[in-house]
Parts: C-alpha cells; sequence; structure tokens
C-alpha cells in the first residue's frame, strides 16, 4: 500500500459515536482511554508507515471484555484492532480507519499447564519470555522465539517463527487450539487438545496467521518440549555469504538436526559487536545451536564442522556455557535494534522473504548484488535453516528518495523470491506494507477465496479492516 493510499483512508475515517464512547468509558472506566499519549502509543510501530492513531483504546483483562467490545464495535460498525505487545514490523496494528484499538497486554496468565501431554494453555497478552520464565522448574520450554519478546496472541495472528523453527517448526506447527471471539461477539473453541483430529474443517490453522481480520484470539494452546540433555553453540566464519548459505543447505539435505542456524552478514555482525560489546571477526557468520544428547550434540556438531571447512569455514568457535550461549543468542535477537545504531536517527524499513532451500543460495547473491548500490546501511540476518532471511534497510526519515529507492528494493527482493517458488513474507505477515504482493504470489482466484472467508467471518468488514487482503478484490 503506498503511502498516499494510506492518506487516503485516514482522510476518510469517521469519528467513534458518541453512544459508543459512553457505552465503553461506563463499563471499562479507567480502562477506557481516549488519552493522545495511549493513543499514539498504539499508533505507531517499527514499520516504514506514519502513525495512524486509533480513536479510544480499551485496555481488556479477560474474554468477557474482549466480548463487550466486540459486540460494541459490531453494532455501531467500529474498527477493531486487536492489540498485544505492538512489536509487528509491517504495520498490523495500526489504525488505518480509526476505530478502537484493544489491548489484550493485561490477559496474561497461564490458564491450564499440563506437563504430561506437554501442552499449555495461556492467555493472548501473555509474551513468550513470560511464559517460559512460569515454566522453568517444569523441565519443559516453548522454542518459538520471535526477534522480539512478542505475546502469543499476536504470534498465532502473524504466525510467527523465529531462530528455532528448523528444529521445532513455527507457530502453524505448535498452536494445537485457540479460543476465538468472532466479529458477531461469539466465543469458539476452534479444537480440543489432541496432537491431531480429523473432525472438520481445521479452524485452528485459518486462525493462525490471519492477523486479527478474522477474530479477536482469547486463548492459545500451544505444544511444549522438553528442555534437551545437552546444548552447544558456535560460530564459524566465511569468506562470503554465499559460503555460508552452501555450508546450511548441505546440512539440511543431509539431515543434520541442527537446532538453530542463524546468518549475518558483514554489517550484521559489525552492527552486533557494537550494540552487545562482542568481538566476533566481522565476516559473514554462521550460529549454530545442536539440542540432544552428549553423544548426540557432539556427532552433530562433528558432522558440521566437516560440512563448513567444506566450504572455506573456519574452525568453529564454541560458547558451551550457559552464559555465554545467552550473550550470543541475545546479541542476535537484539540484531534489528544493533542494525539502528549503524545510523543514529534513522527510520528503518525491513523485509523478509522465504524461499525453497535449494534456492537460497541463488537468492541470496542476488540480494546481496542489490543491496550493493543501495543509498543507504543494511544488514541480512537470517533463519537460513528454513529458507528465511530478513534485510533491514536504514532510511534518513526526512530523505524521500531514500523511501523510494527502499521500496523498489523490497520490490525487487520480493520478486526474487517469487520467482524462485518462495513467499513474500516467512514471518513478518502481511500487514500493510506486504499487501502490493498477494495477488502475484496467491492468484486472482485464491485471493477471491480468502476474501470469501472475510465476509463469512467479518461480513462489515469491522476486524482490522484494510489489512491482509487487497481491497481491490471485495
Amino acid at each position: 500500500m503506498s503511502q498516499v493510499s494510506v492518506h487516503e483512508a485516514s482522510v476518510l475515517r469517521k469519528p467513534l459515536p458518541e453512544a459508543l464512547v459512553e457505552q465503553l468509558r461506563s463499563h471499562f472506566g479507567d480502562r477506557f482511554s481516549t488519552a493522545q499519549a495511549v493513543r499514539e502509543h498504539h499508533g505507531r510501530d517499527e514499520s516504514p508507515f506514519p502513525e495512524m492513531l486509533p480513536d479510544a483504546v480499551v485496555f481488556a483483562t479477560s474474554t468477557d471484555d474482549v466480548v463487550r467490545v466486540v459486540k460494541a464495535c459490531d453494532a455501531f460498525e467500529v474498527p477493531l484492532i486487536p492489540y498485544g505487545a505492538g512489536s509487528s514490523l509491517e504495520g498490523h496494528t495500526l489504525a488505518l480507519h480509526g476505530g478502537i484499538s484493544l489491548d489484550v497486554s493485561g490477559m496474561n496468565r497461564i490458564l491450564s499447564l499440563n506437563t504430561e501431554d506437554l501442552t499449555v494453555t495461556v492467555e493472548p497478552g501473555m509474551t513468550r519470555k513470560q511464559l517460559n520464565e512460569q515454566l522453568r522448574d517444569t523441565g519443559l520450554f516453548f522454542p518459538i522465539d520471535p526477534g522480539a519478546d512478542a505475546s502469543l496472541g499476536g504470534m498465532a495472528s502473524t504466525r510467527a517463527s523465529g531462530t528455532n523453527a528448523v528444529r521445532y517448526g513455527t507457530m502453524r506447527e505448535n498452536v494445537l487450539s485457540l479460543e476465538v471471539v468472532t466479529a458477531q461477539g461469539k466465543v469458539v473453541r476452534t479444537a480440543r487438545r489432541a496432537r491431531k483430529s480429523s473432525a472438520g474443517y481445521d479452524l485452528t490453522r485459518i486462525f493462525v496467521g490471519s492477523e486479527g481480520t478474522l477474530g479477536v484470539i482469547t486463548q492459545v494452546t500451544v505444544r511444549l518440549y522438553p528442555q534437551p540433555e545437552a546444548i552447544s553453540a558456535a560460530v564459524c566464519q566465511f569468506p562470503t555469504v554465499h559460503d555460508a548459505v552452501a555450508c546450511v543447505i548441505q546440512t539440511i539435505q543431509l539431515g543434520v538436526p541442527v537446532a538453530r542456524v542463524e546468518l549475518m552478514d558483514a554489517a550484521a555482525v559489525k552492527a552486533c559487536n557494537l550494540y552487545s560489546k562482542l568481538d566476533l571477526r566481522e565476516t559473514p557468520l554462521l550460529l549454530f545451536e545442536f539440542h540432544g544428547t552428549e553423544a548426540g550434540v557432539k556427532e552433530q556438531a562433528q558432522t558440521v564442522q566437516e560440512i563448513a571447512r567444506d566450504h572455506n569455514g573456519l574452525d568453529f568457535e564454541w560458547a558451551d556455557r550457559p552464559e555465554d550461549r545467552t550473550r550470543l543468542w541475545t546479541a542476535r535477537h537484539n540484531a534489528y535494534f544493533a542494525g539502528l545504531q549503524l545510523k543514529p536517527g534513522c527510520r528503518a524499513s525491513t523485509t523478509d522473504v522465504c524461499v525453497p532451500i535449494s534456492r537460497l543460495a541463488d537468492c541470496l547473491d542476488q540480494t546481496t548484488a542489490l543491496l550493493e548500490s543501495a543509498p543507504f546501511p543494511t544488514t541480512i540476518v537470517g533463519h537460513v535453516g528454513d529458507g528465511n532471511f530478513h534485510v533491514l534497510m536504514l532510511l534518513d526519515p526526512d530523505d524521500a528518495a531514500q523511501w523510494e529507492a527502499s521500496e523498489t528494493i523490497n520490490e525487487r527482493i520480493v520478486s526474487i523470491a517469487l520467482d524462485a517458488d518462495g513467499t513474500c513474507t516467512g514471518e513478518h505477515g502481511i500487514g500493510l506494507h506486504k499487501l502490493g504482493f498477494m495477488r502475484e504470489e496467491h492468484g486472482h482466484d485464491a485471493l477471491e477465496l480468502m476474501w470469501a472467508l472475510k465476509r463469512a467471518y467479518d461480513p462489515k468488514n469491522i476486524l482490522n479492516p484494510g489489512k491482509v487482503l487487497p481491497p481491490d478484490l471485495p
């Protein structure tokens, strides 16, 4: 979506009906706010779009709260935007048409923990770090780890993944069931806790990745995993990104069960050194982690090190102590914020794509060549074990030419991925920023099916309107 169409949408915003304001204020008291600072907090994110403020914010603490707000918005046909941690990168939570921002960050309890079944049910505002902290004494953990400390409701909504996805999968594979409030205020449970089912349509998978456009998630049931007996991490440097990616491709094709394998180009390594006070050699690198038994981890590491040497990699630098591993992975998770420090005062535009693993080296070669002519600093990081990589572009917020150049580069990177039978986003989601690529990736007929779902689930188009689906296919 262009900046012009965003502006046009904001001009068409309608003020909230006074009756709705009075109804919500009388029930929620100080949990209903029209304060400018509160609206600003919920009307901006890390996307390249200008701020788009909701008209009001409601802080929910229960499913009943969510039902009440949804029913009120349905009655007055007012847009409703679910809001968790606000860590999305593509404009998912921006109030394009105004309306109510429904903040569920206060819904952050564990509702049931079933250690024997390796499942837990949480409220949508629970963040991944909060969950794992509360699981610490159980011997279990939740492995999905996007860079930000995102909420599980938001992670389900965007079908998030992270560094562990190559071993443990994404939210798509790890969400067993959801409780969802529909656009009419009905509470629906999408599935039971059984590990598999053949009973009817897979409603869980329909809501996972729907970005708040089909319903408001109020409970999430996810898989848990035993803490591995042994964990070992290592850094391996390479002369080029191509060498590093070739190592990853061979590792995956040989079936080595690495838990994590992350790529950083030289610029990303430099940024992490500065931000996280590391002293890594500033060349492309792979950051590995191995999970399993002591013997299994040793065997995996030996195999991968031999593969790395075949692709001009240096010997592994090991991080066996928990505090050393934590320091490395914290630096990797902070790579976005580290990148911002390369150009103080900048605004970031990000893109992520995902391609079949066999096409990854070629796509990254083309992307690297494309970025060499960029008129601004860039970094590349990637969950390359599953073919997913990210480009961070650091722009002067007052330079329109840089914004235009970044969008041209973004379009070209997505085209490279689609030409390789990949996708325009591997984990960030569509939001506003990737709307323009949906037709090319899915085709007209598939988008018509998606719009049919949207109309069936949300006939008044009140749930996060303007996101995911291009508006030219009503």
